[in-house]
């Protein structure tokens, strides 16, 4: 026969097993301590370094150390960084229209803004910005590299650039513009409406209605459809993203995000009336469509408005909030992950095209490194659900079907392969005749001001 044991402590040493509330005040005096630490070595810093350092930078610089440990999106901003990001997002700055970010210590091209200086040029995708006026930038912040790319509209700057495939640095002599961020751009080819929406700013969704209705009123009863060109797009503000997908939305969520709590949830639905009356509709997106850009790919994918060509999304399924500290500084922090209708969390893997198309046109694309949110250093992991890790395509494989060349497509008027495939998609799905692919001027449509 077993025997069944008992234990039994005395009350002396029940005593020692730490509770709940003694492992946090544990955990607590550790980071007290730590912060001790901090404060000595910022003394020593002020006392014993080679040269006079000032207060408030050792102060910024272990904030920003701090919140750069965290993810690449989450940062510090002062009175400086502040004025930029109010230029960025009211769209209109004076510098050359680059969307930039650091890699290991060099700046790294995100994407070019349509019809700036630095598109202009041919700065592309993937380079890397070694040199500014001759001046080594490695190692210095993003914020120090922004603002010697920014300045007097008309004054000179050179970059040396670095591309993979390139034998020898590339050198770009450039002048600053009043970078005036047109949101959204407008075409017809044939009987198809083309809304080119560059970036996610202010007048965005202003400027989507207005395209719509232009369309509408030049094709009339002749318009097959629409593609929404997203390429390229880096972002911005999450209210534009809701309000332009529900342009195009009649009902439905939108997108939620959630944050670390499991009640922390928000979800954003459409408030009803397709601007479109249910016309077709063509995402295009490539792996520079990122964040905003990918809140709209993801929820009319997922409510089945619009079929996505291209190829796979950057992958930036974050939100961050901005939270004031005083007059002048705040924190740009990552609160929370968005998440499409259908529950797919973007970060890491992107959108995924229902038909992937490559840039045939572009000669130069298959050389160039493809810059994504899974490449960046301290990027979040997406969370797994089901136990079993979901494999990123790597753009390596050529798709059999796509073997054109860029001077066999120039020959036969193709400037842009994937505008032009999504084109005779709509084609094919418009229920009335043939959708010429021949294109027109390009519109820039313009906000009625308030």
């Amino acid at each position: 026969m077993s025997q069944r044991w008992k234990v039994i402590l005395p009350l002396a040493a029940l005593a020692l097993i730490p509770t709940g509330a003694a492992v946090r005040a544990a955990a607590e005096s550790d980071t007290y301590k730590q912060l001790d630490q901090l404060m000595d070595v910022f003394e020593r810093v002020r006392v014993d370094y080679v040269d006079k350092v000032d207060d408030q930078a050792l102060i910024k610089g272990a904030i920003n150390g701090m919140l750069t440990s965290l993810d690449p999106h989450s940062s510090y901003l002062d009175a400086r960084d502040f004025q930029t990001m109010r230029q960025t997002t009211d769209g209109e700055y004076g510098g050359l229209g680059l969307t930039v970010t650091t890699e290991d210590g060099a700046v790294k091209v995100v994407s070019p803004t349509d019809d700036t200086p630095a598109a202009r040029a041919g700065i592309k995708s993937g380079d890397y910005i070694t040199h500014l006026d001759g001046e080594l930038i490695y190692g210095a912040t993003l914020q120090d590299a922004v603002d010697k790319m920014r300045g007097a509209p008309g004054s000179a700057v050179k970059l040396t650039i670095v591309r993979e495939g390139a034998t020898k640095p590339l050198e770009f002599a450039l002048k600053r513009e009043v970078i005036r961020i047109l949101p959204v751009k407008f075409e017809t080819r044939g009987n198809v409406g083309v809304i080119r929406i560059s970036t996610f700013n202010k007048q965005t969704s202003d400027a989507t209605k207005a395209a719509v209705a232009s369309i509408e009123k030049k094709l009339g009863a002749n318009l097959a459809g629409y593609i929404v060109d997203l390429r390229s797009n880096p972002g911005g503000l999450l209210d534009q993203a809701i309000d332009v997908s529900d342009v195009f939305l009649d009902k439905g969520e939108i997108v939620s995000q959630r944050g670390r709590t499991k009640n922390d949830i928000q979800r954003y639905y459409a408030k009803g009336g397709d601007l479109t009356g249910g016309k077709p509709i063509v995402v295009l997106v490539d792996e520079g469509s990122a964040s905003a850009a990918e809140i709209v790919a993801g929820a009319l994918q997922d409510q089945r408005r619009a079929i996505v060509l291209g190829q796979r999304s950057f992958g930036k399924g974050s939100v961050q909030t901005l939270i004031p500290l005083s007059q002048d500084s705040a924190l740009r922090l990552t609160t929370a992950r968005y998440f499409t209708p259908s529950g797919r969390s973007v970060q890491e893997a992107g959108i995924e095209p229902d038909v992937q198309v490559p840039q045939l046109s572009d000669a130069t694309r298959a050389d160039r490194p493809r810059l994504r949110e899974a490449d960046l250093r301290k990027h979040l992991i997406n969370e797994i659900k089901d136990g079993t890790e979901k494999i990123v395509e790597t753009d390596l494989k050529p798709d059999p079907r796509f073997i054109a060349t860029p001077e066999e497509l120039k020959k036969k008027g193709v400037i842009d392969f994937q505008l032009d495939y999504a084109t005779k998609l709509l084609d094919r799905l418009a229920p009335g005749g043939p959708v010429q692919s021949a294109a027109v001027a390009v519109v820039p449509t313009k906000v009625l001001q308030k």
